[in-house]
This record gives C-alpha cells, structure tokens and sequence, in this order.
C-alpha cells in the first residue's frame, strides 16, 4: 500500500532534496565561519601599548628609585650600605609589582639591572662606579645605531619592521629609509649625549651629579627619541599590518 510520501513524490510535491537552496544563506563552511572568525578578532585584547609594557608611569618612577637612594646613603653611610640599599629598594619595587598583579618585566630588569650596577660599584671600590654600566652601555648603543645608518640598514627600520609584520620591504622605498635613518640617528644622538655628559661627570669624580644626570638623561630623552620614531613610521605609511587592513 503506498504511503503519503509516495502520494508526494507522484503528485510532484517538492521533497527535501527538490528544495531549492537560497543562494543568500551563509554555507556551513563559509559564512559561520567568517563570522566566527569576526567575532575572534573583536575579542582579541588590544596589545599593550609601549608605555603600558614599560610598566606604566609608575614603573618609570620605580625604576629611578634605586638611584635616588643610593647616592645620598653612600655619602651618610657610605658605598656598602648604599649598595645593599639600592638591591633592597629594587626587590621591593619587584615584590611590590607582584603583589599589585602588575607587569613585572620591568622591574626584572630594573632589579638585574641595578644588581649589575651594584656589583661594579663594589670591585671598582667607588660610588661613582655604580654608574660605570650605563656609561659603557650608552656608548655601545650608539655605536651599533650608527654603524646600521652607515650600512643602510637603519635600526629603527629593522626592529619596527620585525615586531610590525612589514619585514624589509620598506628597504626599496628610499623615502621610509631616509625617515628610518632619521628616527635612528635620534636613538645615536641621544646615547652619545649621555655617554659624553656621564662620562665627563664620572671622570670628574661628580657622583651627586652623575645621579642627576642618569635620571634627567633616561626616560626624558627616550620618550623624545621615540616620538621622532613614531613621527616617522607614520609618515613612512608603515602602521602594523592589523591596523592598515582594519582600516
């Protein structure tokens, strides 16, 4: 005996494979998962900005703790004390960061940082040795930024490049090299300056103002340097590769 669905099938009613497909409805393949893949990208976290990786202005303000306190505790009771002193406020800072959840990479750095410092401090046999480090360091910078002007591979360029997505590529655009030998050529003024005006100090035997010197010619200095590279990379059209295919 025929059932219903063969009364169907004979009088031409249209049966689930007969059914035409609307062309407008997303495939199970394709537009669930583009929107799923939408919906990913908004709920990514946006990356942290550079101040925010430095540790915020608080951790700009920690990491000169250390030298605040170690040149007037080595003049009251001298480099020993100064030593421990300094070591001891930046593992605070470090315990402090933990203890606020906060990026502590900074201050990782900063208490390696200053034990470095401190260590020098104490063979050399001086205060003003706590400062050696630095001195040397900035020196160095400035070598290694130079050296890749003159070789037509601007740091600036490279490293933005690397972190952004954007390789070399910007090498055959001889305007973004010009804007990255500028931006790089900041980072070279701003090391030899303190290489010159804390070695004079250091060779002078100033410690106070060797201290003063540190801090006024850190974070200052380098917020200058990288606004130029900020100016630059927008000028040269190089904005990471999320945010120019968003737009």
């Amino acid at each position: 005996m025929p059932s219903s669905n063969d009364h169907g099938a004979e009088l031409g009613t249209p049966t689930d494979i007969e059914r035409p497909i609307d062309a407008t409805a997303p495939s199970r393949g394709g537009g669930y998962a583009e929107a799923d893949e939408a919906s990913a990208e908004r709920a990514k976290p946006a990356a942290p900005s550079l101040l925010e990786q430095m540790g915020g202005f608080s951790g700009l303000i920690y990491s000169t703790l250390p030298v605040l306190v170690f040149v007037p505790v080595n003049t009251l009771a001298g480099l020993t004390v100064a030593i421990w002193t300094a070591l001891g406020v930046a593992a605070a800072v470090l315990v402090w960061r933990l203890v606020q959840r906060s990026p502590v990479q900074p201050a990782i750095s900063g208490f390696l940082g200053v034990g470095v410092c401190a260590l020098i401090a104490y063979r050399v046999g001086e205060a003003k040795g706590f400062f050696l480090f630095g001195i040397y360091t900035s020196l160095l910078y400035a070598g290694v930024f130079l050296a890749s002007i003159l070789v037509r591979w601007p740091l600036v360029g490279v490293i933005w490049g690397v972190l952004n997505g954007h390789g070399s590529e910007w090498r055959a655009d001889r305007r973004a090299v010009r804007l990255y030998d500028l931006a790089t050529a900041t980072f070279v003024v701003v090391f030899a300056a303190r290489y010159l005006v804390q070695s004079q100090l250091y060779d002078t035997d100033r410690t106070g103002w060797l201290a003063v010197a540190r801090i006024g010619m850190g974070w200052p200095l380098t917020a200058v340097a990288f606004a130029v590279t900020i100016w630059a990379v927008r000028r040269a059209g190089h904005l990471p590769r999320t945010s120019a295919e968003k737009a």
